[in-house]
């Protein structure tokens, strides 16, 4: 029985996805053991160290299936680490050439290399769905460029903008935490191999190029020097991760709001049955946006165990080491099902334009008072300008009037500007600004 829901096979629909935990689950975890151990040997073949023969048969013996679990589960608990297991299984169905396994090599080396390969096919993943995300959004910014609604500060009217800045908003971290991820892989798709204290001494002068013939051999780049106790490329991962969910929850918490009944601009994407309530047959809840949000709080957790597991004593690690195995497969599992909800959203959201409009006049024109205040500051000067206005916003809330009727019963603006100048001041869509620009300057680097 799974304990978190991201691992169920119920609700793990809801907090992450197959294809992830494919790649992070423990069969996977052990095949990579086998894998590194079985590259591991081609290349000491390579090199001399070991006879050829031996290399092919640990090769041939590098299946989960060779693998007794109820043994590798009693290696486990009474050593502490999966390696010696690993090994002792390996050994045993690569015949003679079994003692040729693991040569050289230390339990970490091989336990930090196989999650190496896991993180490496996970950032395919999120590539992947970060892609499709950026896709569906830098599409609805274009569509939307010039749809009108409200821009809300505080949760209330603030000036005019245009839905499609909204999407490009949105988008712009997703396109910067796609750079991120170009940036850090090759710093986190890093070989482990040090031997037992970080030295290699056991190979002699063959442990360099033994630890350089294992990263080509599994397409991992070479440190400079081995990294037992330098976890900086994880923690960067995992930490890339959570800003990912950041960025993710920023959208999700504006759907929430827009789709919102006394708001009703966006919504999620309608499927029969979805997000309904099992008494209020009416309810259309934002689902993938709070499993966004949920998923994004957990992996927000996680970051700092990864940070703190950092500080890791001599050359290995007595605790912090091992409590990164707690949140690294997690956050993985947990981003990538957070991608696919946004990924969900952004491909298929439901835009009410005429309702944004309706929204965009709810105030009767206050939204756009700096707009009227700018335009009366050069005949009046700012200040006197933000005074006239201001009494103006006054009295059409009072009153319940519109501003434009409100300002047109101030002398001070009448003499200076007639009715349809003031329509004309007052109407959202003529104060946008560089709107437009800022949206192409985020599709241009899509």
């Amino acid at each position: 029985m799974p304990i978190n829901p991201a691992d169920s096979s119920v609700l793990g629909t809801l907090y992450g996805s197959d294809a992830a935990r494919a790649i992070f689950d423990e069969c996977t975890w052990f095949q990579n053991m086998l894998d590194v151990e079985a590259a591991l040997a081609r290349v000491q073949a390579r090199l001399g160290i070991i006879p050829a023969d031996a290399a092919d048969a640990i090769t041939a013996a590098a299946r989960y299936e060779n693998l007794d679990t109820a043994e590798l589960a009693a290696s486990v608990r009474n050593v502490g680490y999966p390696v010696v297991g690993v090994v002792k299984g390996l050994s045993r169905a690569a015949g003679a050439a079994g003692a040729w396994t693991h040569w050289g090599a230390t339990t970490q080396d091989i336990m930090d290399t196989a999650t190496v390969l896991q993180v490496k096919s996970g950032l395919t993943l999120i590539a992947s769905e970060l892609d499709a995300v950026i896709a569906g959004l830098a599409r609805n910014a274009a569509e939307h460029r010039n749809t009108v609604m409200a821009g809300r500060t505080h949760l209330q009217h603030a000036l005019p903008v245009t839905f499609g800045l909204k999407c490009a908003t949105w988008l712009m971290p997703l396109l910067a935490h796609r750079e991120r991820l170009n940036q850090l892989r090759p710093r986190v798709e890093v070989v482990q191999f040090g031997g037992a204290a970080g030295t290699l001494a056991s190979l002699g002068a063959q442990g360099l190029p033994t630890m350089l013939g294992l990263a080509e051999e599994l397409g991992l780049a070479a440190p400079a020097a081995p990294w037992h106790v330098c976890r900086d490329g994880l923690a960067e991962a995992v930490s890339f991760l959570g800003l990912i969910c950041g960025s993710l929850s920023k959208i999700a918490t504006d759907i929430i709001l827009l789709c919102q009944n006394e708001v009703a601009e966006v919504f999620e994407p309608y499927v029969p049955g979805r997000g309904q309530s099992s008494t209020m047959p009416q309810k259309r809840n934002p689902i993938a946006s709070e499993y966004i949000l949920a998923s994004s709080r957990a992996v927000h957790q996680l970051v700092p165990l990864m940070q703190s597991a950092m500080a890791q004593d001599h050359e290995r690690a007595t605790g912090p080491w091992q409590a990164e195995y707690l949140a690294l497969p997690q956050a993985f599992v947990l981003t990538h099902g957070a991608l696919a909800h946004a990924r969900t959203i952004a491909e298929g959201m439901v835009v009410d334009a005429a309702r944004m409009a309706r929204n965009l006049d709810l105030t009767g024109g206050l939204i756009v008072a700096e707009a009227v205040m700018m335009g009366l500051a050069p005949h009046l000067g700012r200040e006197p300008a933000h005074h006239v206005v201001k009494h103006a916003c006054d009295v059409a809330l009072a009153e319940g009037i519109r501003l434009a009727d409100a300002l047109m019963r101030d002398t001070e603006v009448t003499s200076r500007l007639d009715r349809p100048a003031i329509d004309a001041m007052t109407a959202p869509s003529a104060y946008l600004g560089a709107t437009q620009a800022f949206i192409d300057r985020v599709l241009a680097t899509v």
